[in-house]
């Protein structure tokens, strides 16, 4: 598959739970067209901001159908598409999973498009994936952060 698109994606947490964010760098192929977003999280989790990086990026394209290459550090999100684990875990209502609100929300743009995965050791002088780890751990360091309001209801059952 010819890659249109290539979304590069980063989580971070400190404290995990804690404050976390996302990186994004997003690169149009063949061109030098690339765009950066990230967002910042009052309490949230490593994973959730994996995740959420990869949903975004993914939002972020205008055009249904696009071949996209999404190239993450992340086992938890590359695993569990790529051994379709996520898939099982929707035919039973992701009963006892973690993450549920994004996974679903995770399939209804990953529909959307022609996604390919691709697992990159974190911290191993990537560019792209150095750059993104900047912009997430820049976010989750921010003054006014976002509230993960799904998480931090979640977080409340337990005490």
């Amino acid at each position: 598959m010819s890659h249109q698109v290539h979304i590069y994606t980063d989580g971070a947490a400190k404290g995990n739970p804690g404050n976390g964010g996302y990186g994004i760098v997003m690169e149009l192929i063949g061109t030098t067209f690339k765009k950066e977003f990230y967002e910042g999280f009052r309490h949230t989790t490593n994973n959730r901001m994996e995740l959420l990086a990869v949903i975004v990026g993914l939002e972020k394209l205008k055009n249904p159908n696009t071949k996209v290459l999404v190239v993450s550090d992340s086992k938890y999100v590359i695993d569990s598409v790529e051994k379709k684990w996520v898939f099982g875990w929707e035919k039973k209502g992701f009963v006892g999973k973690k993450n549920p609100d994004l996974w679903k929300r995770f399939l209804i743009i990953y529909r959307k498009h022609q996604v390919d995965f691709k697992w990159i050791k974190g911290h191993n002088n990537h560019k792209q994936n150095e750059r993104c780890d900047e912009l997430a751990v820049y976010a989750s360091g921010l003054k006014d952060l976002s509230v993960d309001a799904f998480y931090e209801k979640e977080d409340d059952k337990l005490f």
